[in-house]
């Protein structure tokens, strides 16, 4: 697995809006409940999300003070050059790298070639998230 920065928070902080890393999975939290600590324990949390880049639901039942990794996305502008079927192929604006990632099904009919979009990314995963 490539490299990727993430740095620690506790669960209990995590918000619903916010990023997660779940099985490896950056994930945006949707839900979170946090129990009352009990005679002899600590509090629960239950927290629910949905990956950014595979739109899978993962939930974690943790103690709530437990420290859980999130993600740094990296958000970029990139331009495309070629649309081939369901895929892109992508210049990266900064660094003039090219990558190829499949086309969002929202964005299917208005991307266009020389456009530029923008883009999340995060180790080898990567998502179109808008056109500019």
């Amino acid at each position: 697995m490539e490299l990727t920065e993430t740095k620690l928070n506790e669960i209990k902080k995590c918000m619903p809006g916010s990023f997660i890393v779940i099985d490896d999975e950056p994930s945006v939290v949707t839900d979170l409940k946090i129990s009352k600590p009990g005679k002899h324990g600590e509090a629960k949390a239950r927290l629910e999300a949905v990956g950014i880049f595979d739109n899978q639901k993962r939930i974690l039942v943790k103690p709530a003070d437990h420290k859980m990794r999130v993600p740094v996305i990296l958000k970029k502008s990139a331009q495309v050059l070629a649309i081939s079927g369901d895929h892109v192929q992508l210049m990266d604006k900064e660094t003039y790298e090219t990558f190829e990632t499949s086309i969002p099904e929202e964005l299917k009919d208005r991307l266009q070639e020389g456009k530029e979009v923008l883009i999340w990314k995060f180790g080898a995963k990567m998502l179109i998230k808008s056109m500019k």
